[in-house]
């Protein structure tokens, strides 16, 4: 929740008093940190983000047209099952349960050891590369908006999240450069399954019928799979970033790990059961402006003369009516820049522009209770007021959000003068620290190609270390060891 992201300490003394009592506990423990400790083996010497000698893409769209018009893919195979049947999934669970014992024997860290290993379907085209090329062909000839008023290309890119892991995943060893996962071309391989469905420029770029016809017959191919039917799906990852993506099929699918832009406590977009910190993971947005570099913070610092923005749509629905609210408190107050807009190229300029130059950016609820403007505000090097009561953010407990926001109740935000008040009490020597963390954190909420080590698709893999084991998560947070990477 916005505001409480570490456990109490009281949870360091139940775990002390625990391991007391029980030696298999310390020999579990043991193993535990052993894990931790090969975990930030992996960790590269923090730098600043712009300094990577390495060049890498940060476009969405140049690194699709890049990947499309340089790689013909080949299909080695086609993972398509023509007739599932109990003998093929037998079969698969007698050598993954062979491989993990082997595994278990020879390696002693197993099965919380690094690299996580990821079998990629090989899926169809029309669920890959048709809809990714659909994209790329019609994203300069369309004016099409969404019901918001927002434009729908611009929507996909915001949460191409599906698209940045699969591109990472898929790439040449050679050119990969994050050693938390790595593919493996046989299913008794692997520790998760990766579905490459691109389920939100379905959702946008087809015809409702068409859209849900699509979802349907994903949904088969991928329930046919025996690695599917071994597991029930739970060790199957599906990148179900927007909200609105994948809904008439979520159901069937509830099992598996969904990689989510928040948990939406609201109940408006996921049904009770579908969605839960234990089983899913929640994934930064697409940042919709460009990175201010250490260079950029220096040259915007004096010039940062605003002390509060915003932009975008004033009038959301469910948490996000709080955002009328907050319109009507600040409206006309000195320092203050409340605009109404939508993320089009000309929104993306003016947001920009007016984030970097202003010294706090107002990141309230949206739709859901997360918002694409809180990872433009880190980006753009503008301190986010996070105003959203019902609040999971991406990589909480390896990230520290205190030394880069500020997070405020929605009861006081709106009183009457109190959020101004609040922000002119924050000391330039905290604002200045804020401001020079931020150039350093912004690196885990940059997506690129290739992947780099920190970045978001990095810190998805280092969270799965983790999957479904509450011990191995309440271990690290309680001793802090995932705590304030940066």
């Amino acid at each position: 929740m916005a505001g409480n992201h570490f456990p109490a300490t009281a949870g360091n003394s139940r775990l002390a008093s625990a391991v007391t009592r029980s030696p298999i506990l310390i020999l579990i423990l043991s193993l535990l940190l052993l894990s931790i400790i090969f975990f930030f083996s992996f960790q590269p010497h923090p730098t600043a983000h712009s300094s990577n000698p390495n060049p890498f893409e940060t476009s969405f769209v140049a690194s699709l047209e890049r990947l499309l018009s340089s790689r013909t893919p080949i299909e080695i195979r086609d993972d398509t099952v023509s007739s599932p049947n109990d003998a093929d999934v037998q079969r698969l669970d007698d050598l993954m349960r062979k491989r993990e014992d082997e595994r278990l024997s020879g390696d002693p860290l197993f099965p919380t050891s690094f690299p996580i290993r990821v079998y990629v379907y090989e899926m169809p085209r029309r669920f890959t590369y048709d809809l990714l090329r659909l994209f790329r062909d019609t994203y300069r000839e369309t004016s099409n908006l969404s019901s918001n008023g927002s434009p729908v290309h611009r929507l996909i890119e915001q949460h191409s999240i599906d698209y940045w892991l699969w591109a990472d995943l898929i790439a040449p060893e050679s050119e990969r450069l994050l050693k938390t996962v790595v593919r493996v071309h046989k299913q008794e391989d692997a520790d998760f399954f990766y579905v490459p469905f691109f389920t939100t420029i379905s959702f946008f770029l087809l015809e409702k019928q068409d859209c849900k016809a699509l979802y349907r017959d994903a949904l088969k191919w991928v329930r046919d799979q025996p690695a599917w039917n071994r597991s029930g799906g739970r060790d199957h990852i599906f990148p179900i970033h927007h909200p609105w993506s994948f809904k008439s099929v979520r159901k069937f699918v509830k099992k598996a790990i969904w990689l989510l832009p928040d948990m939406d406590s609201t109940g408006n977009w996921y049904k009770p059961g579908q969605v839960y910190l234990e089983k899913d993971l929640i994934l930064p947005y697409v940042p919709n402006v460009d990175f201010c570099d250490a260079k950029c913070a220096s040259e915007t610092a004096p010039k940062r003369s605003t002390l509060l923005f915003f932009r975008g749509r004033i009038k959301r629905n469910a948490g996000g009516k709080i955002r009328s609210k907050l319109g009507d408190e600040l409206n006309g107050v000195e320092g203050v820049i409340i605009e109404e807009g939508t993320a089009g190229e000309k929104g993306k300029v003016e947001a920009q522009s007016g984030m970097r130059k202003s010294i706090f950016c107002l990141s309230p609820a949206g739709d859901t209770p997360s918002s694409a403007r809180l990872f433009d505000a880190i980006v753009s090097g503008c301190i986010p007021i996070i105003v959203s009561d019902e609040l999971e953010l991406p990589f909480e407990g390896i990230i520290d959000y205190r030394k880069i926001a500020l997070f405020v109740s929605s009861s006081d935000a709106v009183q009457p003068g109190w959020l101004i008040s609040y922000l002119r009490s924050i000391t330039p020597a905290r604002i200045r620290d804020m401001q020079n963390n931020l150039v350093k954190y912004s690196r885990h909420f940059i997506y690129s190609s290739p992947a780099q080590p920190l970045g978001p698709e990095d810190l998805v893999w280092r969270m799965m270390h983790c999957h479904g084991n509450l011990l191995c998560r309440n271990l690290m947070f309680d001793l802090g060891l995932l705590v304030g990477i940066n």
